[in-house]
C-alpha cells in the first residue's frame, strides 16, 4: 500500500480520535467512527462537549464524516484505534474497550488492511491481546493479509498551545515496510515530526513510562509537601527556591488523576508482576498519590479544629471537580476523594465546577454540582482545582462565600500564602 492508496477510518471519538480525526480531515477524507449514536449525531451537528475542537475547527475539517454503522468502515483500509484505556476496581488494566474495537474492526478487516493502536497499553498488549482477535474475527494471517501499528496518543485534556499537531509523534510498524507507512501517515499532520521505533513495543513502553515518570516525580513532591508540613515550613517557598537551579524539575504537590498519570503505571505494574517482577517505586509512588485526597481532609480538619469550627455538621464548598483545570474531563479525578472523605466527618458538601456536566458528574460520581454558589454559606473552602473562573474571581471574593470563621484550603497554589488560610 502506498500513501495515495490509505483510505482512513479514526474508531473511537473521544479526547484523543475526535482532535486526531479533524487534522486528518483537513488533509484527506477520513470515517470517524464511534459506538455512541449520541457522540455522532452532536458531532455531525458540529459540536464537542470536550471542548477540544471547536466548531469553526470541526467546519475546517471538511473531509471529515462520522458514522456509528460498523458497515461503512469497509470503506477505509487503514484503521487508527483511538478507545480509552481504563483500569478495573482492583487496578488492573481493563482491555475491554481495546478488544470491543478490535473485534469491530476484525468484522470488516481485508488483506492488506493496517490497524494502528493509539491508546496506552503495556508493551505487547498489540501483538499479544489485540492481533490475536483481529486473527480470529476476521479469518486473516497476521504480518501476512494484515498488518498493525502503534503509534501512543500524546493529547493533553484542555491543553491549547500543545495540540496534535504541535507534539512530536512516536510511531512504528509490524514490518519495516509498514513501520515506514505509518510514519509517512502521521507526517502529513504533525508538524512537530515524528520519531520512528524499531518496533511495537518500543512504542508501547515509551508511551507507558511517560507518564509513569510524572506520577513518580509527583509522588516525590507529594512527599515532600507532607514531610514540611509536619516541620512548619511553606512548600511552594522550598520549591520557589529550589527551582532558580537550572535543572531542578518543576513539579507541584496535588491530587493524581485523569485518563493517564493516574492509570498508565498500573499497565506497567501489571506487565512487571505477570513476568515476575514486583515494582517497588512505582507501586509505592501510587499509594502514595492515590492517598492525597484523605490527607488533605485530615489537614482541612485541623485547621477547622484550630479555629473552634465544629467539623459534624459543617458546610463546605469543593471548588472544581474536573481532574484538571479548563477542561471538563471528569475521567478518574481525585478530588472525588476529598468529597467522600468529608462525608466521612459527617460535613454537608457542595462542589462546584462550571466546567464539568452536571449530568455526568451524577452519573459517574453520584455527584450533583451546584449551579451558584453564595456569599456567606460555608464554614470550610476547598480549591481543589485550579480553574481560570476561580482565579479571576480572586481570594478576597472566593473568603467572602465563607462564614465569617471559616477556613480557605488552596490546594493548587492558585493565590500567595498570606491569601488563603491552609496550603498542601
Amino acid at each position: 500500500m502506498r500513501l495515495n492508496d490509505v483510505k482512513l477510518a479514526v474508531v473511537g471519538l473521544g479526547y484523543v480520535g475526535l482532535p486526531l480525526a479533524a487534522e486528518f480531515g483537513k488533509k484527506r477524507s477520513v470515517i470517524g467512527f464511534d459506538i455512541n449514536r449520541e457522540r455522532v449525531a452532536e458531532l455531525a451537528g458540529g459540536h464537542d462537549h470536550t471542548l477540544e475542537v471547536s466548531h469553526a475547527e470541526l467546519a475546517e475539517a471538511s473531509g471529515l464524516r462520522f458514522t456509528a454503522e460498523r458497515e461503512e468502515l469497509r470503506n477505509a483500509n487503514v484503521f487508527i484505534v483511538t478507545v480509552p484505556t481504563p483500569i478495573d476496581e482492583f487496578k488492573r488494566p481493563d482491555l475491554t474497550p481495546l478488544i470491543k474495537a478490535s473485534e469491530t474492526i476484525g468484522a470488516v478487516l481485508k488483506r492488506g488492511d493496517i490497524v494502528i493502536y493509539e491508546s496506552t497499553v503495556y508493551p505487547g498488549a498489540t501483538e499479544e491481546d489485540c492481533v490475536p482477535v483481529l486473527e480470529r474475527v476476521s479469518g486473516l494471517k497476521f504480518n501476512q493479509d494484515f498488518f498493525a501499528g502503534y503509534s501512543p496518543e500524546r493529547i493533553n485534556p484542555g491543553d491549547k498551545e500543545h495540540r496534535v499537531s504541535t507534539i512530536r509523534k512516536v510511531t512504528a510498524g509490524s514490518t519495516p515496510a509498514i513501520a515506514e507507512l505509518v510514519d509517512e501517515i502521521y507526517r502529513q499532520i504533525i508538524v512537530a515530526g515524528t520519531h520512528k521505533a524499531s518496533s511495537i513495543r518500543v512504542a508501547e513502553a515509551a508511551k507507558v513510562i511517560e507518564n509513569t515518570q510524572r506520577d513518580v516525580n509527583i509522588a516525590l513532591i507529594n512527599e515532600l509537601a507532607l514531610i514540611f508540613n509536619r516541620m512548619g515550613i511553606d512548600t511552594e517557598e522550598v520549591l520557589k527556591a529550589a527551582g532558580t537551579k537550572w535543572n531542578f524539575l518543576p513539579f507541584r504537590p496535588g491530587l493524581v488523576g485523569g485518563h493517564c498519570i493516574g492509570v498508565d503505571p498500573y499497565y506497567l505494574t501489571h506487565k512487571a508482576q505477570s513476568i515476575g517482577y514486583h515494582p517497588e517505586i512505582i507501586l509505592a509512588g501510587r499509594r502514595l498519590n492515590d492517598s492525597m485526597g484523605i490527607y488533605a481532609v485530615s489537614q482541612l480538619v485541623k485547621a477547622m479544629t484550630r479555629r473552634d469550627i465544629h467539623v459534624q455538621g459543617s458546610r463546605a464548598l469543593v471548588m472544581g471537580l474536573a481532574f484538571k483545570e479548563n477542561c471538563p474531563d471528569l475521567r478518574n479525578t481525585r478530588v472525588v476523594d476529598i468529597v467522600a472523605e468529608l462525608k466521612e466527618y459527617h460535613v454537608q458538601v457542595d462542589v462546584y465546577d462550571p466546567w464539568v456536566d452536571p449530568e455526568e458528574a451524577v452519573a459517574e460520581y453520584g455527584i450533583r454540582p451546584v449551579a451558584e454558589v453564595q456569599p456567606g454559606q460555608y464554614d470550610a473552602i476547598v480549591l481543589a482545582v485550579a480553574h481560570s473562573q476561580f482565579a479571576t474571581m480572586g481570594s478576597a471574593a472566593i473568603h467572602a462565600l465563607g462564614k465569617p470563621k471559616h477556613v480557605l484550603y488552596d490546594l493548587k497554589y492558585l493565590f500567595p500564602a498570606d491569601q488563603t488560610d491552609l496550603r498542601l
